[in-house]
């Protein structure tokens, strides 16, 4: 009976023994820190691996993550200064650099996800609303991340969290801005061509009128040597008329009566009066 009695102490003793080397003992590795709470107040913090003791059934240990997180920020409308809408899609790497703040003011890493969500989202939004739209896609891209990562990292010092970085994954237009920009495009293009096609028809009007306006020169001019050439041409018949008639004025006479019979009387028939000069010679002959 005594040593039943006896082995039951032993086992009882031996059972509260282990549980309190389950419960009074806690281990911390090399990528945690741990926080001992009792009744809700921090008694201790542990930043370096070990295995540490604590008060069984009545400190709670909290341990938070030691390395560097990435929180992926849910995409999110942003206005830029020439009112055009994106959808940034950033991210922030951050980690917990001062446990005690950050228990005392998020107690997880839900909560701390979600204020990082809103503090990012806040800056990112009033520091892109500075840049136009280019400005963000082009190299000013790195300077608006380090202002977003800054203003970050001070609204989230209180907190306990460093930010080590902001990135922006991407920049996208909404599917009613895509939609819209590439009308615009379209209607841009559109116009450009109209203007070409309407500069294309304003030069080769002004091509043709000075083709024509040349023309005109040259028909105006060819018109002119001509009337010339033949003024110069029937003054010097008149000349050499008038050289003939003076040399013989009957053959002069002669022949020119002769070239109005070989006119007149090719295949026609003429009716003429007795007292006309033409037949003069017709009288002398007979």
């Amino acid at each position: 009976m005594k040593n039943t009695t006896l082995w039951a102490v032993v086992i009882i003793v031996a059972f509260f023994v282990i549980l309190f080397s389950f419960t009074a003992f806690y281990i911390v590795d090399q990528t945690q820190q741990a926080i001992v709470l009792r009744f809700g107040n921090i008694i201790s913090i542990k930043t370096e691996p070990g295995i540490y003791v604590k008060t069984p059934f009545i400190d709670n240990v909290v341990k938070l993550e030691k390395r560097i997180m990435i929180y992926d920020i849910p995409v999110e409308r942003v206005i830029t200064s020439d009112r055009r809408t994106i959808l940034a899609d950033t991210y922030a790497i951050w980690r917990i650099e001062d446990p005690q703040k950050f228990i005392e003011t998020l107690r997880t890493v839900e909560v701390a996800k979600t204020r990082i969500d809103d503090i990012v989202y806040s800056h990112a939004r009033d520091v892109i609303g500075n840049y136009t739209f280019p400005e963000v896609l082009s190299i000013e891209r790195l300077a608006i991340l380090e202002e977003i990562k800054n203003r970050s990292e001070a609204s989230l010092e209180d907190f306990g969290i460093n930010v080590v970085d902001v990135r922006l994954k991407r920049t996208d237009l909404p599917q009613e801005n895509t939609e819209a920009v590439y009308e615009r495009m379209k209607s841009e293009r559109y116009a450009m061509a109209a203007q070409l096609r309407a500069e294309g028809e304003k030069e080769a009007q002004r091509m043709k009128a000075e083709a024509d306006k040349q023309a005109s020169i040259i028909r105006s001019d060819a018109q002119k040597e001509a009337d010339i050439i033949r003024g110069t041409g029937e003054a010097s018949a008149i000349n050499i008329y008038s050289e003939a008639y003076s040399l013989d004025q009957d053959f002069f006479e002669l022949q020119k009566i002769t070239d109005i019979y070989k006119d007149s009387f090719n295949n026609s028939v003429l009716v003429i009066p007795n007292d006309s000069p033409l037949l003069e010679l017709f009288y002398e002959v007979e």
